[in-house]
């Protein structure tokens, strides 16, 4: 596992989501969250994910798999009532799996 990756990706994931959500939040009524929130979720999951891949110079396909893969224990959360805590553990799994990533193959990502 590359470390220096694993954090560069958490930082980028979490102050990408942090910042689309308010983005969203401010733009959004709270009511379009309650219905439409099973979407606009993980296409906001998927945006930051892809963002984060470029930053890093990831590879979009194995990127994106990680973001799915990391999300599934968020939706744990999301079912629990405790969104937030599913949305850190979510990108401290995502980071994991990018570091991974970039342990693969070390000489082609920073």
């Amino acid at each position: 596992m590359k470390l220096s990756v694993l954090w560069r990706a958490a930082a980028i994931q979490a102050g990408a989501v942090a910042v689309l959500s308010i983005a969203l939040a401010l733009a959004l009524p709270h009511g379009f969250f309650e219905d439409w929130g099973w979407i606009a979720g993980p296409a906001a999951w998927i945006a930051c994910s892809l963002f984060t891949a470029r930053v890093l110079r990831l590879p979009y396909r194995l990127t994106l798999l990680g973001a799915a893969l990391a999300a599934i224990p968020s939706l744990l959360a999301v079912a629990l009532g405790v969104h937030w805590l599913g949305a850190a553990v979510a990108i401290g799994l995502f980071a994991a799996w990018c570091g991974q990533i970039a342990a693969a193959r070390p000489s082609a990502y920073r």
